[in-house]
């Protein structure tokens, strides 16, 4: 198996909406975003796997290591090798690798954050900077793109954040501000109980409208002439925010299952935005 197969095989088995959206791109860029992705899963699985907490520091001290091997030329982990040409083809920058690595180790000790702004800290750096990276691949020209990119990541990993509750709660996780679960009436207890309250759906419900206001916020950064550039994001987007709409359309029932689009859906989506992208581009182009 090549390394650019062990990225494939990778982003493929995990399922992720994210692999649809990346059908549409060319072949070199469908390569590097693929290695980009299978990376971030090699060290979320490090996070997620059952084990002991320092094994999983130990592996991923590793990463560092290999991180700073890439960076150097060489490479040990097939990942890092599909990666190497893609570092020095859109100049993507180690701290950024690095930066996704200190977000899984946040993930190591008891996962609770105290404010929005704690929160905030965690998604910028397991999904912001994987925004950055992705634009860089995707390629732009105006470098407000950037700031669309970091916005977008928040809102990617908000959705995560609501749609995983119970999940997350079975590793003793909670990604909900604690602040906020004061405001609304709402213990930890409760929800490792799943019992489902009305101020717990008020609570996700409030979840769900900063989750689609980070959306709007993106798009309304998102400068027009790099937009068709980015159209990979877009359809991220609009698989993402459809699991959201369809959570409230189940009345948040987070807590009972977790709201799965099917993967024909999420290739019907992805169509309808690639179109959507293409004629705005077309007539933006026009005119």
């Amino acid at each position: 198996m090549t390394p650019e197969e062990y990225c494939q095989d990778k982003t493929a088995k995990s399922g992720s909406s994210f692999y649809y959206s990346f059908l549409f791109l060319p072949k070199t860029k469908r390569l590097a975003i693929t290695a980009l992705y299978a990376f971030c899963r090699e060290v979320d699985d490090i996070a997620d796997a059952e084990m002991d907490n320092n094994i999983k520091r130990v592996k991923l001290e590793w990463w560092r290591s290999e991180i700073e091997l890439l960076f150097n030329g060489t490479a040990n982990h097939p990942v890092s090798h599909a990666l190497l040409p893609v570092i020095k083809r859109f100049n993507l920058e180690k701290k950024y690798f690095l930066e996704i690595i200190n977000g899984m180790e946040m993930d190591l000790e008891e996962v609770r954050f105290a404010t929005f702004e704690e929160l905030s800290l965690y998604c910028y750096r397991v999904a912001g900077v994987v925004g950055l990276l992705s634009a860089s691949i995707f390629g732009y020209n105006d470098p407000k793109t950037l700031e669309y990119a970091t916005k977008l990541g928040l809102a990617l990993q908000l959705t995560n954040i609501i749609r995983d509750v119970y999940e997350d709660s079975l590793r003793d996780r909670l990604y909900l501000p604690l602040d906020e679960l004061k405001e609304f009436g709402v213990t930890e207890a409760q929800i490792f109980n799943r019992e489902d309250t009305e101020p717990f759906h008020k609570l996700l419900s409030f979840q769900a409208e900063r989750a689609h206001k980070c959306y709007r916020e993106a798009f309304a950064t998102l400068p027009v002439q790099d937009r068709y550039k980015q159209k990979t994001g877009t359809i991220m987007a609009a698989i993402y925010e459809n699991t959201l709409n369809e959570m409230e359309l189940d009345q948040l029932q987070v807590l009972k299952h977790k709201v799965v689009i099917p993967p024909l859906r999420k290739i019907i989506i992805a169509l309808k935005t690639w179109f959507k992208e293409w004629w705005s581009y077309r007539k933006y182009n026009i005119a």
